[in-house]
Order: C-alpha cells, then sequence, then structure tokens
C-alpha cells in the first residue's frame, strides 16, 4: 500500500515538473533555456569537444619526444591528437557561447567549415564562429530559432531611429538613421521588403521628419502612404525633378551650416535647422534601367548622378536615404555601385540571384552573403542585415499589415511638413507636359 502510495507520488511530482516546464517553454523560454537547456548543453559541449574537434581536423598531433644516448636513439609516445583548449560555456539569454584558443598555424575558417558539426553534436539551432581577437575564437551557440516567434522588443525612441523588428540574439533590430545615415534593402516579390518598409514608415511617421517617396511602379507601394508623404514621385521624371529639388535643398542647408560655423545641422540652433528628410526609393532598378531613348538614358543618367549627390554630402545635413529594390547588380551600371557604397546599412532579404545577395552584402563580409542566400521561401520577413559595429545577425521584422500602415499614416498626416520647393518643382514639371 505504501508503494502504491509512493509511485502515485512519484507521478504526480514528474507530471507536474512535465506540466510546468511546458509552460516555460512556451511562456518563458529563457527561464526554461537557463534551468533545464543551459546545462544539458553544457554537458554536451564538454564531453563531445574532444570527439569533434578530432573527427573535424581541429586538433594537432603532438611531435613525440626523440633523444640521443650515444648510438642509442630514444623514442616517444606515439602521435597524439590535442584538441584545443575551450573556457567553461557561458549561458545567454537563449544560448552559450565558448571561447576556443587556437593552436599555431590555425585559423578561424576551419571552424566556420565545422559550425555544422557542433550543431549537430550540442543538439543547437545554429552555431556562429567569429574571431573577436587573433588566436581565439568565439562559437555563438542558439538553442532554438528565435525568429520563428519573435516577440516585440523594446528599443528607446529616439529621433530618426525605428525599431523594425527582432535580432536572432533576442535583441531589438533598430534601424538608426543618425548613425548609419543610408540603407540599402534587397529582397525579392514575397520576401518581406514592403512589409519592412511599410513597418519603416509607421516608426517614423510621429516623428518631425519629412518622408519623401519614391516609387515607379506608379505608386502603387508607397501610394498607400501618401497622407504622411510630404512628396511622391510615380515616375522616374518626377523623380528626377524631386531629387534635383532636394540636391538644391541641400545646397541651401550647406549655405546655413557655413554661415553659423557648423559642421552639420545638428550644431545648429533648433529654430534654424531645417527639418530632416527621409528619402524612400522603392524598386531602384526602374531609376536606372533605359529602353535606349535618348530621354531615357538622360534620366537614368540624372538620378544616378543626384542619388550619389544625396548620398554623399546628405548625412551631416540631415539628408537620408532608403533604397530597395529586388535587384541590385552592377548591371544597371557603375552607378549602382557608386552609390551601393555610400549605402552603409545593408539589409538582405531572401532574393532570386546570387549576384543581388553579393552586391548588398559581399563588400562588407563574406559568410553574411552564404546566410541571406540560405534563406527560404518559407521564412518571410527574415533578412540578414548588418549593425553599427560593423558586425551581421539574421533579423526578422515585425508583421506590419498594411491596413495598420495605412492608418499610422492617416493618423500622424498633420505632421508631414510641407516641402513647396519640391512641390513647385513637381508643378513646373506638370506645366511642361501641358
Amino acid at each position: 500500500m505504501n508503494g502504491s502510495i509512493a509511485l502515485a507520488l512519484v507521478l504526480a511530482v514528474l507530471a507536474w515538473v512535465f506540466v510546468v516546464g511546458d509552460l516555460l517553454r512556451r511562456h518563458r523560454p529563457a527561464w526554461h533555456w537557463y534551468l533545464t537547456g543551459y546545462p544539458a548543453t553544457t554537458c554536451r559541449v564538454l564531453f563531445t569537444w574532444r570527439k569533434v574537434a578530432l573527427l573535424n581536423d581541429l586538433s594537432v598531433s603532438r611531435r613525440p619526444p626523440r633523444g640521443l644516448l650515444g648510438d642509442l636513439v630514444v623514442k616517444g609516445d606515439p602521435l597524439r591528437p590535442v584538441a584545443p583548449r575551450i573556457s567553461f560555456p557561458r549561458a545567454t539569454r537563449l544560448g552559450l557561447t565558448v571561447m576556443v584558443r587556437l593552436h599555431a598555424g590555425q585559423t578561424p575558417a576551419t571552424y566556420l567549415k565545422a559550425a555544422d558539426a557542433f550543431v549537430h553534436a550540442w543538439k543547437v539551432h545554429a552555431v556562429r564562429v567569429t574571431s573577436p581577437e587573433r588566436g581565439l575564437v568565439l562559437l555563438t551557440a542558439t538553442a532554438t530559432d528565435p525568429l520563428l516567434r519573435p516577440g516585440l522588443a523594446t528599443a528607446p525612441a529616439a529621433l530618426l531611429s525605428a525599431l523594425v523588428g527582432v535580432l536572432e540574439s533576442g535583441g531589438a533590430w533598430v534601424m538608426d538613421l543618425r548613425l548609419i545615415p543610408h540603407w540599402l534593402i534587397a529582397g525579392a516579390t514575397r520576401s518581406g521588403k514592403s512589409t519592412l518598409l511599410a513597418r519603416l514608415i509607421t516608426q517614423l511617421a510621429p516623428q518631425p521628419v519629412a518622408l519623401i517617396g519614391i516609387d515607379c511602379k506608379g505608386g502603387m507601394e508607397l501610394g498607400l502612404f501618401t497622407s504622411r508623404l510630404s512628396v511622391l514621385a510615380t515616375c522616374r521624371r518626377e523623380a528626377v525633378a524631386i531629387l534635383g529639388a532636394l540636391v538644391v535643398d541641400m545646397q541651401d542647408r550647406m549655405n546655413a551650416c557655413r554661415s553659423a560655423g557648423a559642421r552639420s545641422i545638428w550644431e545648429l540652433p533648433d529654430s534654424l535647422r531645417p527639418v530632416p528628410v527621409v528619402v524612400i526609393v522603392d524598386e531602384i532598378a526602374e531609376l536606372y534601367l533605359s529602353d535606349g531613348r535618348r530621354e531615357s538614358k538622360a534620366e537614368a543618367e540624372q538620378c544616378s548622378v543626384l542619388l550619389l549627390r544625396l548620398a554623399q554630402l546628405g548625412a551631416a545635413l540631415g539628408l537620408h536615404l532608403v533604397v530597395a529594390g529586388q535587384r541590385v547588380g552592377s548591371d544597371l551600371g557603375p552607378g549602382v555601385t557608386a552609390l551601393r557604397a555610400q549605402l552603409g546599412g545593408r539589409i538582405c532579404h531572401r532574393v532570386n540571384d546570387p549576384g543581388t545577395a553579393e552586391m548588398t552584402l559581399g563588400d562588407l563580409n563574406k559568410d553574411a552573403v552564404a546566410v541571406a542566400q540560405s534563406i527560404t521561401a518559407t521564412e518571410r520577413g527574415v533578412a540578414v542585415c548588418t549593425g553599427p559595429d560593423g558586425g551581421w545577425s539574421r533579423a526578422r521584422s515585425h508583421l506590419t499589415t498594411t491596413e495598420e500602415a495605412i492608418a499610422a499614416a492617416q493618423r500622424h498626416s498633420a505632421l508631414a511638413p510641407e516641402m513647396s520647393a519640391i512641390r513647385r518643382a513637381l508643378a513646373a514639371l506638370e506645366g511642361d507636359d501641358k
């Protein structure tokens, strides 16, 4: 009888543990990781390290000692593989980190090739390999994919700063235009590029900034937010007029800064500081492609020159570019490559051709290109983005529906600054057409 009661109690406790564990896993994944996942994964790391290092050519063979005593040669023990030394795994919010001290002659490239082996041996979602300093490699293991169900991360509200999603580390994904003034966003159809732009506009709408849209697809995408946009160009001729007016405005801002002895508009008094401007270009290829006609070539060249001038000189003057497109390649012309060099922020969703991923991330990090190309069609909103520290990370934008974005634009329509000079340029263009 006592044995039956004890068994029932044990079963009840086990059931309670399983129930509590499941609730923690679903609602408090970080707690579940610290209590159960981290100890188990730490044991797997420590117990499998030597074998994984041996199987993936991370070990080195210790040379046996040899001595010579007269005519007698003394041989040492047989060759024995020696695995690199590792630190004790350190817990993070949703994973752990391990520091490896390289053997002489080793490079981090060998550990990059072994990343999949670490994933399978440690039973984690992913392992990122970085080298914080010479002679050391940092292995960052992620227990589960935090981008499957991204929570609403928080970030301090700041001018020209937009909380657009969540990073692979679980932190906030922020596009800070004060820190990184210009951005390039690449992504195929239904990859999440339009959702990211909608989220960006939603975040910038309540701020005292001017939003200017250039959408040469007839305004199908950015036309939804017309109520908050100060100006919208729906064709390349209108884009040339708007960009030309912005270059003139840029010259006026330069003169204001020079007169006040300031090196940027942020050093000007509030009463003299012009409103910051964010130019959002959707489908950059439409500005650069030409059908062979002389007028078309001239417009494409004008767009190329004007965009490049804004990118080169606009950061300190409060003029910011966010350039998006399905395809970004050198085949669009040398102007695209020159413009790319000025766009410090890079975001690459799933793309249809390797060249676009290479163009977006290749000059920054080759590993980021490979990760971007591995994004599948089911991972909508997932992208590889660069950070202010020069590194990169997988990230996922928060889902902002079209209805929510339109409502936000209408709600803050009164904040849209009146860009009279640009509107006059458009009016003059319409007058020429008549």
